[in-house]
């Protein structure tokens, strides 16, 4: 299952949010209203619960600076990855789009498909108001 945000704009350059988005404690300021647990575990791991989904721990999976981000699952049931895209428009302007990108049955991504993409919507449009 393949799932894209929109492209949102960043009055930033592709190195500040690189740099942002490398950090993981800086995930709890993207997340949706109704997170019921934010806790980082060390550098490169974070675990986070909405209300009513199980808990999920995410890790730092590869870095290219400045225009890429990779966080995957670090274990648990489900194995998927988030990417943040970064490109560079111009000096201090950048565009970033993550993208989701899960193995599952028919039946479990029926069930999630709604709530990942309103997910990674969310934290997509919060990241220029973030940085």
């Amino acid at each position: 299952m393949n799932l894209e945000s929109t492209t949102v704009t960043v009055e930033k350059s592709a190195e500040e949010v690189f740099n942002f988005l490398s950090d993981i404690k800086n995930f709890e300021k993207l997340m949706p209203e109704n997170i019921s647990k934010f806790e980082v575990l060390n550098d490169e791991k974070f675990l986070f619960a909405l209300k009513g989904m199980p808990e999920i721990v995410l890790k730092k999976k590869e870095l290219i600076s400045p225009n890429k981000v990779v966080l995957g699952a670090a274990g648990g049931k489900l194995d998927f990855s988030l990417t943040g895209n970064i490109t560079e428009l111009e000096a201090g302007k950048s565009e970033v789009q993550l993208l989701f990108d899960g193995e599952f049955n028919s039946m479990m991504a029926m069930m999630i498909k709604g709530p990942i993409s309103k997910f990674i919507e969310t934290l997509a449009c919060n990241i220029p108001s973030s940085i």
